[in-house]
Order: structure tokens, then C-alpha cells, then sequence
């Protein structure tokens, strides 16, 4: 079994004084882990205490116990504190059962004993072979092959982080880089750090600084100086090169087995510096651009200021001949620098200075390469010059200035490429010939030179030229011959014809046979697709045409459209690519609509309510058509009032102009046989608008005999009822309500009746009897009733047969998009298909599609008059007693959901977390809501008696909404004992005692009408109030929504306060912040881009009771 910590070892590590006092403090709760695993024995906690200590702890693989605390004590004397103590005990708790490599006496802090390879782990590139004495020819073809080989191409990624903090005097900041040497011959950047404010005091142990800053710690310097973050600050500039030092500690654990080597531990300078990783090399530099104090220490000399220069680098390479036919390179200063090749730096005479990562690569490999040649010069055989010519030259260009020889020069060809391609199809076989020339020199890549030439000469290829050019043969997936190259699968003949060849044609000249240009046909084929609406069969029809193809052979063409194929091949073997603009035109037509239905010859059709999508169709070629038809249908959907439907002459005095308009939008809709969703804000009289829709099909309803079908949540019948009597008395409505008995002789009688209202739950209970009958409206009222559409509310609602059929919810979607398609799978399921399909579609689609479908206009957009409405908060501090039970729950709860995540995973713990918050809600409300016995007040309570007098003095009328009735009534009975009347309104209030307790208030009597959140936030109309307060927060904000439009709606001639009052430094301060995310779900719908939320995740729990994830 691997080692385990026990107490005799803690106190063996600790010693008994830091033992005993971290003791307390674990027995007495003041650990708090942020970080534990058990799995890599890492964790990292807060010990609060006079002056609390962070912690960082780690059990490594020997078995060794590393622990550091940012305390002062820790600081001064690196002895194990009691707050290390306190971890070490709680840390024990936690791995009863974990296991490591067993160790006889583990050691604190034991980080000498670790031991490394003699390199630091890091293996040299280049083979150390090349041996002091060694010589000739052989060694000059390697040294001359080696140097070939460094320019090739390749590219690195750069990585940054932001982060900052604040605290109060000024200190200065200097840095001092210097160099540490790591594997063969490398150098990594190290820093060092001086800060004060008169006199600049080393940091002579930087990781314990930086970790003091990070958590907020004082660290003591000397006795005359102690950095305070209650006392100092950094400029600006010096903050974000700490914060950067203090993003590089964090990883600096996972470079150890890189950077310490043997000697590490023995580095005078290894507890004061700090190894700057190469990815977090930019975001130092772009820091040190902003004033930073920086110097650079370069052999243990400090320059004045670190500099960064713009000059070239000072590095000449010197081309001349050697005898014997061979040429020699001399590379002068190389040997005076340092190249750092990590950080794409290179340092020349205390100067820094930055080159391209390429090139600093090349730079440091050929440093390298000499060094371990004990060459200064590098010897090259006659036949390599032409490749060093053409491939090493360009670059070091790049590097320094470059020098030939006149003797040289005068050997050297320059003549431009001309490349040439050859293609032929012999058998099914694509063949492709290349020949690279220059002037009277022809040379084929594969089978080399095809003309003899003077070896004297150097030809100086285009070697750039000639790669782009093998690379796209390469990629194109030819094989190769020994002088060509051939291809015999169709699809990569396709693309390399198709979309290399265009490439190819900017670099050479294409030899192509009649076969070859015969193969793919790039002329347009004039593909036409005509777009209308069958007027017989209300269809969308699809006619499609193409010059020189016949019928069968389009509807395949289709067919390889549908699977989105890059190209079909038509009977004479010949390859139409279906990539032109003409097609992509028509996948772009398919994409938008859908699939299409066969018919016959080359027509096409779907279902009409598909043209819709066309509505902002730009087509910039002529391939798509639109008919008169469906161009007439498109401006209708858009310009719903282009219809011109009728207002019945009894409303025609009351409803707005957005009201006309909404009752116009509909009627088009039921003109087409398309439902909708009218999504109107609460208060501005969706209710009003139906009746007006309702009105204007009365003689369909009387004729047929099939009456509209109202249904509404129960707590609006009577609502809905009186709104027919009073807008359309001519209107026989009758209310579907009482005993089984009853409900049923009604419905028998249907066809006598203009309007049935009925309930969700009546209409589950009769559904066998509503599913047989057919209607000529049907309105769902308070639509979000079957959002979920598992319930059996959602299922019933689609068994019912209308010709038209409408949605009213001011909430289309609360929580998730899928509520939506619930809500249309009800009223209009061509629109989206099956749930399958719709979670297919990205949000825009949806948003693009639903469009037409779905109405919604705000107060703030319609109607101007209407007065504002004041929003604010009220924050109250727990009372004495009320705290106390609200941290010790808190805790509790804490405690037990950390417990149920990790036993039983999210979902399952789900119901219990949230049942435990509502408790802590009940607490912030009032305590006695759910502890027997309590006797105290509670300052939210006090808060609303106090607003209730002041709104009471001041003339107003208020709506008290709470979720929990039991608070209701305790507001109840406390108005009471002051002589306060008040209305009461919960889930148990009959519909018809809803109406009148309503219209009492509006008429003006009693000035408190209390009102449980959920009962009473739909349907009702309470513009008799002018001021909203919402007792108690509502996790979801459109419910919150919905109860202050009671009394902001339509009618309301006063200026509308909604006060919410929160208990502060509580749950419900992160429930309010909760409540902003979830706000503007509906108009991400109508206006798509944002990030749908989820109704509730594991993070945003533990988000709410603050624990770490």
C-alpha cells in the first residue's frame, strides 16, 4: 500500500506547536478547499485565521509532502505553519483510501532529492558524431547535406492570458532578464525582480512573491520593508508583467522535469528567478513595450536598459571558391551572438533583436551545426552548389547580407522558368507530363536533366516556382512514374481538372488533348428552376431546365444534388460539376426549402407553407425563378395588410392600428391555411385581437355548424367570457365547465354554439369527445402551458381538429428553443416536421423560419402614450436571528450538495439541491415560513410594512406578489392587525371570484391586493393598481414579466413602480443575476446571435451556493 499521511507524521513534518494550532483550526471549520484531487494529490485551500494563509500541497510520486503557505510566518522563516498543519489533517480526511509510492520518512518541501537526466530532459536535434579531427570529403557532404536540411518550413503558436488586481501606494518595478542555459546549447529567458519605493530591495524568492500577490498576502523583504497589499500598488504597465510572472508560476510545475537539472537546486540565482516559458514570451514582450524598467544581464553584466533594435542582424555569409572545383561559405559574427530560438529572438552586441520563428530556427541549427563541426566554414562539392544556390541563398537573405565572389558570380545562370504540363486520357488513365525550362535546359523533376549541359555552370533554379508547382501535382494524389505521372480514379481526376489545373494554369502552360478538355464541362449549362404555387392544389411546384439534357437524365442531376455530390457524370462520360454558381444556386434553393417531391418529368413539388422561406430570397444570377403566384403570396406574408381583410364594423372603433395589424396578420395566415403564434407583450390585447378574428369567420362558423374552440388556463374562463360579452355580445359563447354530466351534453350540443371555452385540464379529461368534432378557429390561450411537450397538456392540444388555429403566450420561449416546437407541432407542424428534425436546425434557420408565423410587438414599440414603468431594487440586511439560521443552513446545504454531486451525480441530486435553496429563500422571506417555533422578525418583512405605508401616504395602489402563500398570509394578517384591508388571491380562488375580487379593485376598493406569483400572474387586468412589489425573486424573469403586466397594460393612465426586494449578501443576489441571463431569451429568437441559455445546469447551482467546480 502507497504511503498515507497520518497524524504522527504531520506532527513528525510540522512539529507540535504548528501541529496543535493547525488542529483548532481544522476542528473548528476554517479550512476551506478550492482545489482537491485526490487522483494527482494536488489541492490548494484557504485557512482563515487572524492572518489567513493560502496553501498550495502536493504528494509527488516519491512520496515526498511539498507544501508552501503565503503567510508571514512561512514567508520569514520557511518552517511548516499551522496553517500547512490544518491542510496536512485535512487532506489526511479526504485520502483515506489513496495510494502512493511508499516513502520510510516523507519530507517536507523535499525538492532536492529529485533526480533528473544530465541534460534536463532535452534531447539535441543534431547527431554529436561529428567529432573534433575528423575531416575530408565525406565529412564536408554531411556538413554540406546537414546545412540543406535547416531550410524547410515551419511555424509555431503563441498563447496569452489577462488577469489583474488592485491595491493601493505606488511601488517601481525593474526586471532584469538573463539567460539560462538548458540542453544543447540552448538558452531559455529567465527574470528577476526589484521593487521598492526610494531603494529597490531584490525579491530574492520570487514564486513566494508572486503567490502573496496572488492571493492578496503581505511578504516581508527585511525588517524595514514588508510588501502590504492594503498599502501598495504597481503602475498599470509593472501590474501586467506581474500578473503575466504570476500566470507563468501556475505553469511552471508542468516544465520542472524540463528545467531542473542537476545543478538547478545549486543555481545562486534559481529561488530569485523565474523561467519565462517561450509561449508566454509575446505577451512579456508586448509589456516591456510600455516602459516597463527592464536591463539584461549578459555574462553577469548588467546593461544600462533592456533594448530592442530594428536593425539587421549583423551577419555576413561570403560565397568563393576553394580548388579543386569546390566553393567554400563563410559565415561571419554568427559566433558573437546568442540566438534564442524559442522566443524568436536573437541578442548581437546587448542588443535584442527579433526575427521570424523560421528563421531563428534556421539561425540556431546552423550555430549548432558549426559549433559541434568545430568548423567556422562550411565546404561544398561542386554538384550541391546549384541546390545551396537555389534553396540556402533566399534565405540567408533573410538572415544577414550575403556576398559572391566575382570568380562565383561569373559561374552562376540565371534564366526565368518556363514550366510546362502535358495531359492526356489513354485507357480510363489520366497521364501528366511536367518538364521544368530554363532557356536551352530542359529538366523533368522526376527522371532529372533531358539536355547535357556545361558542368562548369551554376543554374540557379526557381526553386519556390518549382515546389508550388510539385505540390499541387503531389496533393492532387497522382502516381508517379519514372519521367510522368497517371491517375485513374474518377473523383480525384474531377478535382484535379476541376480546381487544381486553374491553379496550375497561373504557373505554367497546359497541354491538354481534345479527350482531356472533353472530359469536365466547364461552360454553363443554363440551368433554370422555376418557383410557384399550384394554385389547384395549393403545392409549391418546381420546374427544372437545362439546355441539352433530357428529363431522366435532370432528375438524376437533381438526385446528385440532393446528395450533395461535387459532380455528376452523364451518360457520355463526360463529368458536370455541380460546384458552378448556377448550381450552387439551386442547393442554396434546396437548403432553404427542404427536400423536393418527385412528380413527373422534371417538376417538382412541396408543401406551400415551404415557399415562405423564399421571403428574403436574393438571387444575383437568373437561375431561380419566383412565379406570380408565390411572389404575391410572399408580399402578403410580409405586408400582412395587403390583403385588406375587413375589420368587423363593431371593432373597428376600438382596436389600434398594431391591433388591425395583428387582426390582419392572422386573417392572412388563415387565408393560406398557416398557423401561427401571436406573441404580442402582456397588456397589449392579444385577447381583443382574437375576438376581432373570431368575429370575422362567424358566418363560416354558422354555416358549417363547427364553432371556435377557446382554450385558456382555468383561471381565465370567466376572463374570456365577459371579454365576448363585452367586445362581441352577437357572440353565443358558452363556457364548457361543471360536472362530467354537464360538460358532455354541452359538447354533444356544439354546433349551436358560436364559442366553447374550456380549460387545459377539462380539455384533458373530454379529449375523446373534443377529438371527434371539428372547428372552424382554434385559439390556445396562454400557449406556454404545453411548452413541454411530453406533457399530456401537449398531446391533447394536437388531437384537435381546426381550419385555423392560433397560439396567444406573451412567452414563446422561457427556457429552451425546444419550447417553441412544442408550441407550433400544436399549431402549425408543417412548419418544423418532427422534434427530429427541428433540433437539426441551427437557431438562425429557425428564426428565419418562424418568422412569418410569429407576431410580437412591445409596449415600448406600439404604443407610446402608454406610461413607463420604473423598476428598482430594495436591499435589506438579514436580520441578527435571521443570519444565524441562514449561515448555518447555508452551510449545511453546502455541505450536503458537494456530498449528493459526488455520490449520485447532477441529475439525480437535482430535485433535493433545489428543495434546499427554497428553503434558504424561505429564510431570506421570512423564517417562520418553515421553522416551527420562530419568534423573530424579518427584515424583508419590516422593509414591505414599511413601503406598504409609505405607497399608502403617497395615494397608491399596490399588487403584492409572493410565491410562497404562506407569506402571503403572514402579510395578510400583519395588514390586518394594522387596520390595512387587503384583497387575497391564490391557486385556490375560483375563476369567477378571480373576476369580481378584480373589478372590486379596479373600481377602487381596498389599496393591497396580495397575490400568490404563479395563481395570479396570467389573465388578469389590474390597471387599477400603479405600483407592483414582487416580495420574493422568481427563477425565471418572463413570470416576473407577466405579474407586472397586470397593472402595465392597456388602460393604465398612471406611471407604474415595480419594486423587488432582495435580501442582500443572500441567494437571492444570485438568483437576480441569474434572472439577467435568462431575460432576453425571445429576442435572441427574433433577433438570432446570442447564446441560447439552459433552464438549469449543474454550474449555475453551484454558481448560487458558491461552490467550486
Amino acid at each position: 500500500m502507497g504511503y498515507q499521511l497520518t497524524e504522527r507524521v504531520i506532527k513528525l513534518l510540522c512539529g507540535k506547536t504548528s501541529y496543535d494550532r493547525g488542529g483548532v483550526l481544522y476542528r473548528d471549520g476554517q479550512v476551506t478547499m478550492r482545489i482537491q484531487d485526490p487522483d494527482s494529490r494536488k489541492y490548494e485551500a484557504e485557512v482563515r485565521d487572524r492572518e489567513s494563509g493560502i496553501v498550495y500541497a502536493e504528494i509527488d510520486s516519491n512520496g515526498d509532502v511539498l507544501a508552501e503557505c503565503s503567510c508571514t510566518d512561512y514567508g520569514l522563516s520557511r518552517k511548516r505553519c499551522r496553517h500547512i498543519a490544518a491542510v496536512l489533517l485535512n487532506i489526511r480526511d479526504i485520502e483515506q483510501t489513496a495510494e502512493a509510492p511508499k516513502r520510510p520518512y516523507p519530507s517536507l518541501l523535499h525538492t532536492s532529492a529529485r533526480k533528473h537526466s544530465e541534460d534536463g530532459g532535452m534531447t539535441p536535434r543534431f547527431s554529436t558524431e561529428l567529432r573534433r579531427g575528423s575531416g575530408g570529403s565525406e565529412d564536408d557532404a554531411v556538413l554540406s547535406s546537414q546545412l540543406l536540411g535547416l531550410f524547410s518550413y515551419s511555424g509555431s503558436q503563441r498563447s496569452t492570458a489577462a488577469s489583474r488586481f488592485d491595491t493601493r501606494e505606488v511601488l517601481e518595478l525593474e526586471c532584469i532578464f538573463k539567460l539560462f542555459p538548458y540542453g544543447n546549447q540552448q538558452h531559455l529567458f529567465g527574470i528577476e525582480l526589484r521593487i521598492g519605493q526610494k531603494r529597490l530591495y531584490i525579491v530574492h524568492r520570487i514564486r513566494e512573491f508572486l503567490m502573496c500577490l496572488k492571493h492578496g498576502q503581505s511578504c516581508v523583504f527585511t525588517k524595514n520593508f514588508v510588501y502590504d497589499p492594503e498599502r501598495h500598488s504597481f503602475k498599470k504597465e509593472d501590474d501586467d508583467i506581474l500578473q503575466a510572472l504570476i500566470r507563468i508560476y501556475d505553469h511552471e510545475r508542468m516544465l520542472q522535469q524540463t528545467l531542473a537539472m542537476p545543478n538547478h537546486g545549486r543555481n545562486g540565482g534559481s529561488d530569485r528567478m523565474l523561467i519565462i516559458p517561450p509561449t508566454f514570451w509575446p505577451e512579456v514582450r508586448a509589456m516591456l513595450d510600455r516602459s516597463v524598467d527592464s536591463l539584461l544581464s549578459l555574462d553577469g553584466v548588467l546593461t544600462d536598459k533592456l533594448e530592442f533594435s530594428q536593425d539587421p542582424i549583423p551577419l555576413q555569409f561570403e560565397f568563393d571558391e576553394d580548388g579543386d572545383d569546390h566553393y567554400l561559405m563563410k559565415i561571419e559574427g554568427l559566433d558573437r551572438m546568442t540566438v534564442l530560438e524559442e522566443y524568436g529572438l536573437v541578442i548581437a552586441d546587448g542588443k535584442l533583436i527579433d526575427i521570424e520563428l523560421d528563421a531563428c530556427r534556421r539561425l540556431a541549427e546552423m550555430k549548432l551545426l558549426l559549433e559541434t563541426s568545430f568548423k567556422p566554414q562550411i565546404r561544398i562539392q561542386p554538384e550541391m552548389m546549384e541546390s545551396i544556390m537555389e534553396r540556402v541563398v533566399p534565405g540567408l537573405m533573410k538572415l544577414g547580407s550575403v556576398h559572391v565572389a566575382q570568380t562565383v558570380s561569373d559561374r552562376i545562370v540565371k534564366t526565368p522558368l518556363k514550366a510546362k504540363l502535358y495531359l492526356d486520357r489513354v485507357r480510363g488513365r489520366l497521364l501528366a507530363g511536367l518538364d521544368f525550362q530554363y532557356g536551352d535546359i530542359t529538366i523533368n523533376p522526376l527522371g532529372g536533366h533531358r539536355a547535357a549541359r556545361d558542368s562548369s555552370s551554376i543554374l540557379v533554379r526557381d526553386g519556390e516556382a518549382e515546389q508550388r508547382i510539385l505540390t499541387l501535382m503531389e496533393d492532387a494524389s497522382f502516381a508517379k512514374t519514372d519521367d510522368g505521372f497517371f491517375m485513374t480514379d474518377e473523383a480525384t481526376e474531377y478535382e484535379f481538372l476541376y480546381h487544381t489545373v486553374p491553379q496550375l494554369e497561373k504557373l505554367l502552360v497546359v497541354y491538354a488533348t481534345t479527350a482531356v478538355k472533353e472530359r469536365v464541362l466547364t461552360e454553363p449549362m443554363g440551368a433554370k428552376v422555376r418557383v410557384d404555387i399550384d394554385e389547384r392544389t395549393d403545392w409549391l411546384e418546381l420546374k427544372f431546365d437545362m439546355e441539352g439534357i433530357r428529363e431522366a437524365e435532370i432528375r438524376e442531376i437533381v438526385k446528385s444534388l440532393e446528395e450533395k455530390r461535387k459532380y455528376h457524370r452523364l451518360p457520355n462520360g463526360a463529368l458536370l460539376p455541380l460546384e458552378s454558381d448556377e448550381f450552387q444556386a439551386v442547393v442554396a434553393l434546396m437548403n432553404r426549402i427542404g427536400p423536393w417531391l418527385s412528380t413527373d418529368g422534371t417538376a417538382f413539388k412541396l408543401p406551400a407553407v415551404q415557399g415562405l422561406q423564399l421571403m428574403d430570397w436574393e438571387d444575383s444570377g437568373s437561375t431561380v425563378q419566383l412565379g406570380r403566384s408565390l411572389r404575391r403570396m410572399l408580399q402578403n406574408m410580409k405586408n400582412p395588410d395587403h390583403l385588406d381583410f375587413a375589420v368587423p364594423p363593431s371593432l373597428e372603433p376600438i382596436l389600434r392600428d398594431y391591433q388591425k395589424l395583428g387582426f390582419q396578420w392572422m386573417k392572412t395566415l388563415a387565408h393560406y391555411r398557416f398557423g401561427g403564434i401571436l406573441a404580442d407583450d402582456m397588456g397589449l390585447g392579444k385577447t381583443i385581437q382574437s375576438i376581432a378574428f373570431i368575429l370575422s369567420v362567424l358566418p363560416e362558423i354558422r354555416e358549417h355548424k363547427e364553432p371556435a374552440l377557446i382554450v385558456a388556463p382555468a383561471s381565465l374562463l370567466y376572463n374570456w367570457h365577459n371579454e365576448l360579452k363585452k367586445f362581441a355580445p352577437e357572440i353565443k359563447a358558452v363556457i364548457a365547465d361543471g360536472v362530467q354530466t354537464e360538460r358532455r351534453q354541452l359538447i354533444k350540443s356544439a354546433g349551436s354554439a358560436d364559442v366553447i371555452i374550456t380549460s387545459y385540464p377539462l380539455l384533458r379529461r373530454d379529449v375523446e369527445r373534443y377529438a371527434k368534432l371539428s372547428f372552424a378557429a382554434l385559439i390556445l390561450d396562454e400557449a406556454q402551458a404545453f411548452k413541454n411537450y411530453a406533457t399530456q397538456t401537449a398531446q391533447v392540444v394536437k388531437t384537435l381538429h381546426a381550419r385555423y388555429r392560433f397560439a396567444l403566450t406573451g412567452t414563446p420561449v422561457e427556457n429552451r428553443l425546444e419550447e417553441l416546437w412544442s408550441i407550433y407541432d400544436a399549431v402549425f407542424p408543417a412548419l418544423f416536421g418532427d422534434r427530429k428534425a427541428f433540433h437539426e436546425l441551427s437557431k438562425e434557420t429557425v428564426a428565419r423560419r418562424v418568422r412569418p408565423f410569429l407576431l410580437r410587438r412591445l409596449k415600448s414599440d406600439v404604443l407610446k402614450e402608454l406610461p413607463e414603468k420604473i423598476e428598482s431594487i430594495q436591499a435589506s440586511g438579514l436580520l441578527m436571528e435571521q443570519k444565524k439560521l441562514y449561515t448555518a443552513y447555508l452551510a449545511k446545504l453546502r455541505q450536503e450538495t458537494l456530498k449528493h454531486l459526488a455520490q449520485d451525480g447532477f441529475q439525480k441530486s437535482r430535485i433535493r439541491i433545489l428543495a434546499g435553496i427554497t428553503r434558504l429563500r424561505q429564510i431570506c422571506c421570512h423564517p417562520a415560513l418553515f421553522v416551527e417555533g420562530y419568534e423573530g422578525s424579518s427584515a424583508k418583512f419590516e422593509q414591505l410594512l414599511e413601503t406598504i405605508e409609505e405607497c399608502r401616504l403617497a395615494g397608491r395602489r399596490m399588487l403584492v406578489f409572493s410565491q410562497f402563500t404562506g407569506m402571503l398570509k403572514l402579510i395578510a394578517g400583519e395588514l390586518g392587525y394594522r387596520g390595512i384591508p387587503s384583497f387575497y388571491l391564490d391557486g385556490q380562488t375560483p375563476s369567477a371570484e378571480r373576476v369580481e375580487l378584480c373589478e372590486r379593485f379596479n373600481e377602487g376598493e381596498r389599496e393591497v391586493f396580495l397575490i400568490s406569483l404563479k395563481a395570479g400572474g396570467t389573465g388578469l387586468n389590474l390597471t387599477g393598481a400603479d405600483t407592483v412589489i414582487l416580495y420574493d425573486l422568481w427563477w425565471n424573469p418572463a413570470v416576473e414579466q407577466q405579474a407586472t403586466d397586470r397593472a402595465h397594460r392597456i388602460g393604465q393612465k398612471k406611471v407604474v413602480q415595480v419594486i423587488r426586494l432582495v435580501a442582500q449578501d443572500t441567494i437571492e443576489d444570485k438568483m437576480y443575476a441569474l434572472q439577467q441571463k435568462k431575460k432576453n431569451l425571445i429576442e435572441e429568437l427574433v433577433q438570432p446571435g446570442e447564446e441560447s441559455l439552459p433552464s438549469w445546469t449543474e454550474a449555475e447551482i453551484r454558481e448560487l451556493l458558491t461552490l467550486q467546480g
